[in-house]
């Protein structure tokens, strides 16, 4: 385990400190970290996506497998080729929902117990689509699932069912076939935001009083590379992981945003952001750097108000 603190970037105290790497993958096993949801003990559910599996992280980085999706004869996932876990949530009562990717009908979300067991389909995606980041509204009892292919953001009740196209236009897009578009997603305070991974921006979409989606707000651009992200508090600042050049930066009201931690705080193409009080969850996959996927720890030295 390494410790290290983030260094500034504007000369004033940095944002973010004690950074520490807590628990080293299996490269070779497909046990390369996605997205991540947190439990009440300070745990953290993270979907290892080319192992198609579940894994559950104590604060000290002892590991178990919850669940295996189940395999797939010939998948073909658009831009992965292969079957992958993606997008997890986590309900008060501890149950897990997960985006699967095929290629095939089993392309959709899936639910898993609590405390492991085998995972059961409750709704289908488009096998030609990759659903990616799922966020959740328990609140009305819906999840939102990322179409980064299609570009379009999937709303499902968590019941089970018929999946319907909730959002969609240019902005959720790729730029080309072979890239990422619309990807991380969260519902925070009466609005969805999501991120595009090939435009580089953060937009958001108010949720109207019929459960519509409202017009998008671009709230930020020129994140290269952004994956998901997380609130560090209740306002509008996030926290976004950039996936190319393995940095996390702190994208502020304006739009305007920070580089607090880089490769040398032991991030490896990170993919996800989750907050629990003053401490920071951050999965790296090592998708292009092939060197060691992990879960890294962090301090963050204040919360985010309403700003």
């Amino acid at each position: 385990m390494s410790t290290r603190a983030a260094v500034p970037a504007t000369g004033h105290e940095p944002i973010v400190t004690d950074s520490r790497v807590v628990a080293h993958f299996g490269l070779a096993a497909g046990q390369t970290p996605e997205n991540i949801a947190l439990e009440g003990d300070g745990s953290a559910d993270l979907t290892f996506a080319l192992a198609r599996q579940v894994a559950h992280v104590t604060p000290d980085g002892k590991t178990r497998i919850l669940a295996t999706l189940p395999s797939v004869a010939q998948p073909d996932t658009p831009l992965l080729h292969s079957a992958a876990v993606t997008g997890i949530v986590r309900t008060h009562d501890g149950t897990l929902y997960v985006n699967y990717a095929t290629g095939t009908q089993e392309t959709g979300i899936w639910r898993i117990p609590g405390d492991g067991g085998t995972p059961v389909q409750i709704a289908e995606l488009p096998p030609r689509g990759l659903p990616n980041g799922l966020a959740l509204d328990e609140r009305n009892g819906v999840l939102y699932a990322a179409d980064s292919v299609q570009g379009i953001v999937w709303r499902v009740p968590t019941s089970g069912g018929t999946a319907t196209a909730w959002a969609q236009g240019t902005e959720l897009q790729p730029l080309s076939a072979s890239g990422y578009g619309v990807n991380g997603i969260k519902v925070h305070r009466d609005a969805v935001w999501v991120s595009n991974t090939d435009r580089g921006s953060l937009l958001r979409f108010p949720v109207g009083p019929d459960r519509s989606a409202g017009s998008v707000q671009t709230r930020a651009t020129g994140l290269d590379g952004i994956d998901d992200f997380a609130f560090p508090g209740n306002g509008s600042s996030v926290l976004a992981a950039l996936n190319r050049s393995s940095e996390i930066v702190l994208v502020r009201r304006d739009g305007t945003h920070t580089v607090v931690l880089t490769p040398d705080d032991g991030l490896s193409n990170p993919t996800s952001v989750a907050v629990r009080g003053r401490t920071l969850y951050l999965p790296s996959a090592a998708f292009v750097t092939r060197q060691d996927p992990n879960l890294v720890l962090a301090r963050l030295r204040y919360l985010f108000g309403r700003l």
